[in-house]
């Protein structure tokens, strides 16, 4: 039998449902830590750990050990995971199937630019400019798994500015495939300033090709993000490659077991 809920659990089961809504967090994206959460509805953390237990049971979110609460992907009618499923066996067996994922989103992500322009609405464009607006307020954030959640939240929002919906949920599950695969080298990305200028401006050039429905201009401007996306975590992967391989040579692991047990 399903236990009640607390008057006080059930109030703020509806507070998080709001505060979901007015932040627009979408499924695949993390809640805020505990502490800030807390804070910012002005609740104890145990009364806000009942609320989102509560939300856990019903399936909307879902708590990774040792990685927060996340919004849990609702399955669509058909699901992304079907289409993406036998590319993850790929990524399994070799991860250096991801450079083929970075390609298709290439073709993908230029479409959904081309079309985005050519059919967004001004609630599309709205939301868009929230997205990219989200982009920049990260520019100063010590986190960068949030910067990456609002690099995703900028893409997908031009994904549904396209109102194709099998664009939508084929990028959706190239994300999840991206996020399991390549994540280490894309937060890196957001720790570099150099870099992480690049892609706003990319960004912001993308965001006006739309905005001004420039489906041309927003086509290209995908295609040189995503080209230089593509490059960038080629060369950080291969950067990675190179320090394990020198960690591994004769005397390096004498040294390094040296320096663990100081």
């Amino acid at each position: 039998m399903t236990q009640p809920v607390p008057p006080l659990a059930e109030h703020l089961v509806v507070r998080l449902k709001s505060y979901i809504r007015e932040h627009q967090l979408e499924p695949g994206m993390r809640l805020p830590a505990e502490r800030q959460l807390s804070a910012e509805l002005g609740v104890s953390r145990s009364s806000l750990r009942e609320a989102i237990q509560q939300l856990i049971s019903n399936g909307m979110l879902i708590s990774r050990r040792g990685g927060g609460t996340w919004l849990r992907q609702q399955p669509a009618p058909w699901s992304e995971q079907r289409i993406v499923e036998p590319i993850r066996q790929l990524l399994r067996d070799d991860p250096d199937y991801r450079y083929d994922i970075l390609e298709a989103r290439h073709a993908i992500e230029a479409s959904t630019a081309w079309h985005a322009a050519l059919r967004a609405t001004e609630s599309d464009k709205e939301k868009l400019q929230y997205a990219f607006d989200a982009t920049l307020k990260m520019k100063q954030s010590d986190d960068p798994d949030l910067a990456a959640q609002a690099d995703l939240r900028f893409h997908l929002a031009i994904a549904e500015a396209s109102h194709n919906v099998v664009l939508l949920q084929t990028m959706r599950g190239l994300f999840d495939l991206l996020q399991s695969s390549v994540m280490q080298s894309r937060l890196r990305m957001y720790t570099q300033p150099v870099i992480f200028a690049r892609i706003t401006e990319q960004h912001r050039v993308m965001l006006d090709a739309v905005l001004a429905g420039d489906a041309e201009g927003a086509r290209q401007a995908a295609m040189q993000h995503l080209g230089f996306i593509h490059t960038t975590m080629k060369n950080l992967h291969e950067d990675e490659a190179r320090q394990a391989r020198i960690t591994r040579l004769p005397g390096n692991e004498s040294r390094n077991r040296k320096e663990n047990d100081s």
